[in-house]
């Protein structure tokens, strides 16, 4: 793989996530709540701006829609970067490691390019679409033999068992942040991954990793989040998003996660 583009998300992404290493510590950082009751912290902050200026350089005809920033889908753009500038920010402020950084550009509503960064754990994964996966810049798809071995864990969010019945004969992992999650899967250390709670931002790189690695991806009730449409905002559009390591076992999991309470899940 050998994109411009795809080089120029890993720049951005990598400087990125230098910042943020800047700003963490094993012993947390102070963090405050927004207005949806989502946590923030400087870190979020300054990672945002720094995309945000990287991108308004190299692409300056290009929109950006930021978890940080403008939530809604801008129009009037061919190309639109959809941004998670510290994805598993509670991680983040708790001094725990898995937190990332998520970077997506998509094209007529579709993501075309994504970088996913995590750099405590160092796994950076880049996706074009249509030209396969790489993982710390080696090529790679979910092995053949991980897709079935009984250690393979079920990755999910926090409120997955308040709102789900889970029939699935796998141990489960909840480590805090959807990218990683999803991300995991496309790795081969999880087998499946649900997040039930999910914006645009949360799954955009993570959905091509996944696709390009082998994987199936899809969301389990309401709209689907591509194509993304100009002028919605994202803020308050979850999509329930479930992802496996092939598409039996993602078929096998949708039959085995029954919501509790349809009407909310």
């Amino acid at each position: 793989m050998n994109n411009e583009i795809t080089s120029f998300a890993v720049k951005v992404a990598r400087e990125t996530g230098n910042l943020l290493q800047d700003f963490f510590q094993l012993n947390g950082v102070k963090s405050s709540l927004k207005a949806d009751h989502s946590l923030v912290t400087q870190a979020d902050l300054e990672a945002d701006k720094l995309i945000r200026k990287a991108i308004h350089e190299s692409y300056p005809q290009d929109g950006i829609l930021s978890e940080e920033q403008n939530t809604s889908y801008p129009g009037g753009h061919s190309c639109v970067w959809v941004v998670d500038p510290l994805d598993g920010t509670t991680n983040f402020s708790l001094g725990l490691h898995y937190w990332g950084v998520s970077i997506a550009r998509i094209r007529d509503g579709h993501p075309q390019t994504a970088v996913v960064y995590f750099p405590i754990v160092d796994e950076l994964y880049a996706a074009q679409r249509g030209e396969g996966l790489l993982l710390n810049g080696v090529k790679h798809f979910i092995p053949e033999a991980q897709k079935y071995k009984p250690q393979s864990f079920f990755a999910h969010c926090s409120r997955t068992f308040q709102r789900y019945q889970v029939n699935i004969p796998y141990k489960t992992r909840s480590l805090g942040a959807a990218a990683y999650h999803i991300c995991a899967v496309a790795k081969g250390s999880a087998i499946l991954a649900l997040e039930t709670t999910p914006k645009l931002w949360d799954i955009a790189g993570a959905w091509l990793v996944v696709k390009e690695g082998g994987g199936s991806i899809t969301t389990l009730k309401g709209g689907k989040p591509f194509p993304a449409v100009p002028g919605v905002d994202y803020q308050n559009k979850p999509f329930v998003t479930l992802a496996a390591a092939n598409p039996s076992l993602l078929k096998k999991a949708q039959q085995g996660l029954i919501p509790k309470n349809p009407h909310r899940t």
